[in-house]
């Protein structure tokens, strides 16, 4: 009996210590906590970057992470590979009013994707837009995920809001987060670049 115990104690604090050593690995930034990992569409992607994303250079509008399949400090790779690649948004205030978060994503768009871009694709930056219709509170998230083969997905809150196929489109997206024209935190947070 007394091996038998013996035995027991050794796997269970084996087991707190590999749990232990789990949690640790999560990365944290603005209070916000993202594992190392995540299976997304039947892949697992590793954590790519995280960053917070600040208004007015005070107010903190959300904490993001980068998810991919090959993790890579290189922008174009990151932005033109054919991998699943998953984003995921926690939003830290409630001054992100649905207003504001589609003007804010339409002058980003235009401000990191060529002219000639826009206007090509200005039906599918318009629709994107129009799913960014809720106003975001302490908590509120926003994904989306590219597969290859199906397209970028949205989600508000957990809630489907649809399907961009547009390759070009897709990459402007990613270009729109990670391309040379980003947000400078954005970008290098999500590239692991910090």
């Amino acid at each position: 009996m007394k091996h038998k115990d013996r035995i027991i104690s050794i796997f269970a604090a084996l087991l707190i210590c590999t749990v232990s050593t789990v949690l640790a690995d999560d990365t944290e930034i603005a209070g916000v906590k993202f594992s190392p990992e995540k299976t997304v569409a039947g892949q697992t992607l590793k954590l790519n970057g995280v960053a917070v994303r600040k208004a007015l250079m005070v107010v903190k509008v959300f904490a993001g992470g980068f998810y991919l399949e090959k993790p890579t400090q290189d922008a174009r790779e990151a932005i033109e590979s054919e991998q699943v690649k998953h984003l995921y948004l926690h939003y830290l205030t409630n001054k992100a009013t649905a207003k504001k978060v589609r003007e804010g994503f339409i002058e980003a768009m235009e401000k990191a994707n060529p002219p000639e871009l826009i206007e090509k694709h200005r039906q599918e930056i318009d629709r994107f837009a129009s799913w960014l219709d809720k106003d975001m509170q302490p908590g509120s998230t926003t994904e989306s995920t590219y597969v290859p083969g199906e397209g970028l997905t949205f989600w508000v809150n957990g809630e489907k809001k649809g399907i961009i196929q547009d390759i070009e489109f897709i990459q402007m997206y990613y270009r729109y987060n990670l391309g040379e024209k980003a947000d400078k935190n954005l970008r290098k947070g999500y590239l692991g670049l910090k």
